[in-house]
């Protein structure tokens, strides 16, 4: 969705001209490369002078890079670092992203691991192909729905009731498809189902045509959750095996993530 924040131009207090650098850099990411400050402006409601002024500081700190050739601005390469650092943190050890890789070609299915960061559940690897894609929308790095995923669910059941309330609190429990959960009172009969099985199953709860399993971990004191994803059709003829599959895996991926936690 595109970034359709209103900026005031008169907008003051502490972390104001911050704010409007941030507004900025967002408005150059949804624009992509050639946006120009004139555009910047106009989207945003700021004076062209305040775009160019803060235009400039963020071209000097490398947060957006001035484009000659299309005469605009697009993201700085700056950005790219930060990004990979946050990946770079949740990327798991060598061992358990060769056991996801595996689980991928064995199952011919998507496969991903998700950590519980703060109050976010967030895609921390994956693995996938042409001939087995992943889900739209789950991607390294960023967090997922918690309550219409099995991957999601699967972190959810690991919670302590205070803690569980964050954690929707931060993602909310808004319909995706008409098959999601959004009654907080059926969503904790579904974790307690999910505790009880060990297991967590979503069907076309995030996205229509997609369905995944997935199983908690206990690795040390960080909650994460190993699954997979197929299409709506193959998860009704595969579900147990899809099923086996996860569940051999998660006792040896807990024992590779427990000495030094989920992230590398």
């Amino acid at each position: 969705m595109p970034n359709t924040r209103w900026v005031s131009p008169d907008e003051s207090g502490p972390g104001g001209a911050l704010r409007r650098a941030l507004r900025i850099v967002e408005a150059v990411a949804d624009a992509g490369d050639g946006i120009t400050a004139k555009a910047l402006a106009r989207r945003l409601s700021m004076s062209l002078p305040t775009v160019y002024r803060l235009l400039g500081a963020l071209v000097e700190e490398g947060y957006l890079v001035r484009l000659h050739a299309v005469r605009g601005y697009g993201l700085g390469y700056r950005v790219v670092e930060l990004a990979r650092g946050l990946t770079d943190h949740l990327t798991p050890p060598p061992a358990v992203r060769e056991m996801l890789a595996e689980l991928h070609a064995d199952v011919g299915a998507a496969t991903y691991l998700v950590v519980l960061r703060d109050t976010d559940v967030v895609v921390a690897h994956a693995d996938s192909c042409t001939a087995h894609p992943g889900v739209a929308g789950l991607r390294i790095g960023e967090p997922v729905p918690a309550h219409a995923t099995a991957l999601g669910k699967a972190v959810l059941s690991l919670l302590a009731p205070g803690q569980l309330g964050d954690v929707l609190a931060r993602s909310g429990v808004r319909a995706l498809t008409p098959s999601t959960l959004t009654d907080r009172r059926l969503l904790d009969r579904e974790l307690l189902r999910v505790r009880s099985a060990g297991v967590a199953v979503d069907v076309e709860e995030y996205t229509r045509g997609t369905a995944g399993i997935a199983l908690p971990l206990t690795a040390g004191a960080r909650f994460s959750a190993v699954g997979v994803s197929v299409s709506r059709a193959e998860f009704g003829t595969r579900r147990w095996e899809l099923e086996r599959a996860v569940r051999d895996l998660a006792a040896p991926l807990s024992r590779l993530l427990a000495p030094a936690g989920a992230a590398s």
